[in-house]
């Protein structure tokens, strides 16, 4: 088992905590994350009815998480509850955020091409009309990209948006390297402890360590002993085990991966970055 450091400072860039499996637990969810180390965490919003508690809930938190922030959006998978009158929701609610410093960008959007059942047209009429908030207003976003990754290159390529996440990355090096070039940074989490995850793995080891963030996706894609040990749930606590891991494979110090992730993240995150630079009481890896 690799050795956590509870002195460096670590970042989850995507973290459900606003899920169903956190609720009546919230508080002890978040103390526990931020007594592992973990001084950021971003909460991608995946639908209309979560961006206001979203919202609050950054807000009520971030005296135990200094960089807890959100992101506002509609998930691919969630289409199905979504109205098209949310995208003028979604703007108004973007314009009534711009003076929140928690405010972070746009996200979780995107294409998923793996889940049965998803119109594949609903949900590029969603997902273009986001990104197109995202040039609007000048925002990064956060990108689901499961079996997408070229359509979502595509689109990207047709508009300027300035930066983001390519989320739970497990794309080719080839597509990686576009998101990189596109100024993106990939997320990297729990689906690399796994043996058998060689491409993701693969990824980790030889793509530039400037392109890689952490993430733990929670309470989803949970971490390869998370079941063997009892664990109910993924959550951000794991994160730094997750991200000693992870440097392991890349054959780097958790001192140097913690410093470059958050350097990393706040590079994607333009607003996160001010928000810790003018935030007196975090210690940041930086």
């Amino acid at each position: 088992m690799s050795e956590v450091n509870t002195d460096l400072a670590w970042v989850d860039t995507h973290c459900h905590v606003d899920a169903p499996e956190f609720r009546g637990s919230l508080p002890e969810i978040i103390s526990g994350a931020a007594d592992k180390g973990v001084k950021a965490i971003l909460l991608p919003a995946v639908q209309a009815s979560d961006w206001i508690p979203a919202k609050h809930l950054a807000s009520q938190h971030g005296n135990q998480i200094p960089g807890l922030v959100y992101t506002l959006g509609i998930h691919p998978l969630y289409i199905n509850r979504a109205q098209d009158s949310d995208i003028d929701v979604l703007q108004g609610q973007i314009e009534q955020s711009l003076d929140d410093p928690r405010f972070v960008g746009i996200g979780e959007i995107g294409l998923d091409y793996f889940v049965e059942g998803l119109d594949p047209q609903r949900q590029e009429f969603f997902f273009h009309k986001q990104l197109d908030l995202a040039q609007q207003f000048q925002l990064p976003v956060i990108l689901h990209v499961r079996r997408s990754q070229d359509a979502i290159l595509k689109a990207l390529r047709k508009r300027t948006v300035p930066s983001g996440i390519a989320h739970a990355f497990n794309g080719s090096h080839q597509q990686a390297e576009q998101f990189i070039e596109l100024g993106f940074k990939l997320g990297f989490g729990g689906a690399a402890t796994y043996d058998r995850a060689l491409q993701i793995r693969r990824l980790l080891k030889e793509l530039p360590l400037e392109s890689i963030v952490t993430e733990t996706d929670s309470p989803d894609i949970p971490p390869a002993w998370l079941k063997e040990e009892g664990g109910k749930f993924n959550e951000p606590a794991l994160l730094p085990r997750i991200a000693s891991q992870l440097a392991d494979i890349r054959g780097v110090s958790k001192e140097v991966f913690s410093k470059a992730v958050w350097q990393n993240a706040m590079q994607a995150l333009p607003r996160w970055s001010s928000l810790m630079t003018d935030n007196p009481n975090l210690q940041s890896a930086s």
